[in-house]
């Protein structure tokens, strides 16, 4: 039986929180948003307002929005009678540690403690806690903006229940997202190590000149990015194996690709090369404001989303 979630709390309000409060609040929850910033009841309305025009895009009614998110002073009023926590807090070990430890303690029993987390596994942060706590401890790691992007990875801790995991999945899923459970605990999870290793090279190739930061964006995003935004790099190299698939590509060009994984660079980062990468990704960008960045960011994913949308549609 697949269970209600009526009542959220968002703990953090940065740009990640933020969204999450926003996507929780389009679904009908209510939400309860805590941080130290000073200014958390105007960042809370700014987003919203800058988010459900957003939603609204992707078919959700945004109708009385900011009558369901309320701001709490402390964490201990914030998941006083939630059914499910978002934790959106620093990556360091010690502050969630401290965090979980209070969350445990002041949420109700069956409430679902879920943290943002970009890097850190649980594990690393409920050791302390007793079992029947970590048992509902896990890390639901989203991609920024969350309201936006679908993916949240489901990583459970070494001693998360499997109940706590189904919860997890199920709740995402009832907000409109795509959860994935990774089975193995490993620092950044999926998504991120993948995004690190690509960045790396990318480092690598405007260090060495090969490329500038604004052409190698070009690449990609005439290129990979719209091949895996629709089938990813498993897939995609099935079918660049032709008829023969994936079987195909790994015995005539897997040797070639191997020697290529050899060959790939290092960047040095050092003072100087890093300085000269940031200028020279601050020439490229520079002139428009984080705002602006953002506005087309969002502009362009919703309108792959959509274009998604509709290729499903016409497949069904």
């Amino acid at each position: 039986m697949i269970r209600a979630f009526r009542t959220a709390a968002v703990i953090g309000a940065g740009t990640i929180g933020l969204s999450w409060a926003t996507l929780f609040a389009a679904h009908g929850l209510t939400v309860r948003v805590t941080d130290p910033r000073p200014d958390l009841a105007e960042a809370v309305a700014e987003a919203l307002d800058r988010n459900a025009p957003q939603l609204a895009a992707r078919g959700l009614d945004v109708t009385g929005l900011a009558d369901r998110v309320h701001i709490a002073a402390d964490a201990t009023e914030a998941v006083r009678d939630a059914d499910v926590v978002q934790e959106n807090g620093p990556e360091r070990v010690e502050f969630k540690r401290d965090l979980f430890a209070t969350l445990v303690r002041e949420a109700p029993e069956h409430a679902l403690l879920l943290s943002s987390s970009s890097a850190i596994p649980s594990s690393a942060f409920t050791r302390e806690l007793p079992d029947e706590a970590a048992a509902r401890v896990l890390i639901g790691h989203p991609f920024n903006p969350p309201h936006l992007v679908p993916l949240v990875e489901v990583v459970p801790g070494e001693r998360t229940g499997e109940d706590a995991v189904q919860d997890a999945v199920d709740f995402y899923t009832s907000v409109g997202r795509t959860p994935v459970v990774e089975r193995k605990e490993i620092p950044g999870f999926v998504g991120n190590r993948l995004q690190n290793a690509l960045s790396r090279e990318a480092v690598y190739l405007v260090e060495q000149g090969v490329v500038t930061p604004e052409d190698l964006d070009k690449v990609i995003t005439n290129s990979l990015g719209l091949r895996w935004a629709t089938v990813g790099p498993f897939l995609g190299s099935h079918l660049g194996g032709g008829p023969g698939g994936y079987r195909h590509m790994a015995e005539h060009i897997g040797a070639s690709m191997k020697q290529m994984w050899a060959g790939l660079g290092t960047p040095s980062q050092n003072e100087e090369q890093q300085e000269r990468l940031i200028e020279a990704v601050e020439k490229a960008y520079g002139s428009s404001t984080y705002p602006e960045l953002t506005e087309t960011r969002d502009r362009r994913q919703l309108a792959v989303l959509s274009a998604l949308d509709s290729a499903d549609k016409e497949e069904n």
